[in-house]
C-alpha cells in the first residue's frame, strides 16, 4: 500500500467558500479537487480532514497534499515541481 499522498495538482484550489463544513481530500485521488469524494476509502489508509468556513472569504487549498497548513496551501508545490522536473 502507498502511504504518500498522490499529488494532484502542483498548484492549489483558490476558491470562495461560503460558510458551512467541508472536507479536505489528504489522499489526492479525489475527482472532486480539492474535496474528498470518497476514493480514499479504496486504500484505507487516509482521512479526509474536516474544516469549518465560518464566513464567506477566499482561500487557496492545497492540491498537492504535502502542505504542513492543511488544507491550505503553503507553497509546497513550488519545491516538489522542482524536485520533479530537476
Amino acid at each position: 500500500m502507498e502511504s504518500k499522498p498522490v499529488i494532484a495538482e502542483y498548484s492549489p484550489a483558490v476558491l470562495e467558500l461560503e460558510p458551512g463544513t467541508y472536507w479536505w481530500c489528504r489522499c489526492g485521488r479525489s475527482q472532486d479537487q480539492p474535496f474528498c469524494d470518497g476514493s480514499h476509502k479504496e486504500e484505507g489508509i487516509f482521512e479526509p480532514l474536516e474544516f469549518v468556513i465560518e464566513e464567506t472569504k477566499r482561500v487557496a487549498l492545497c492540491r498537492c497534499k504535502h502542505t504542513g497548513n492543511a488544507p491550505y496551501c503553503d507553497g509546497t508545490h513550488k519545491k516538489l515541481r522542482e524536485q520533479k522536473e530537476g
